[in-house]
């Protein structure tokens, strides 16, 4: 067979796979496949969980809240601490800690302050 291009001769071997040259080309064409279809599964993937962190920002304004302090009670002082407010509070001549969480501005506990016997 020549070939109109160069005029010599082609290798009829190059020209015509055989069987077991065709099921390899098949083999890595789906090889290919498969890792195309993850590949574009995996960056769908990041570009979703991205654009949910987006929407759902934690950032949002949280409406105003007042906390309500026994008859009586002073502050004495506040303190924040990682996710935690602080309140200190005078109540009637005992110490009390109350303590909020900062996202949700709710009260997450409470220590008083008692002299023993």
């Amino acid at each position: 067979m020549i070939n109109p291009s160069s005029g010599a001769q082609a290798d009829p071997a190059q020209s015509n796979p055989d069987a077991a040259q065709s099921q390899f080309i098949a083999r890595m064409r789906w090889m290919m496949l498969i890792s195309g279809a993850t590949t574009v599964l995996a960056i769908a993937a990041v570009l979703g969980v991205i654009g949910y962190r987006l929407l759902h920002q934690e950032g949002s304004a949280l409406p105003d809240v007042t906390a309500l302090l026994p008859k009586g009670a002073r502050i004495v002082s506040t303190a924040v601490a990682a996710d935690r407010i602080a309140v200190t509070l005078d109540v009637n001549g005992s110490i009390e800690v109350r303590t909020y969480d900062v996202k949700t501005l709710r009260a997450t506990g409470t220590l008083k302050f008692a002299i023993g016997p």
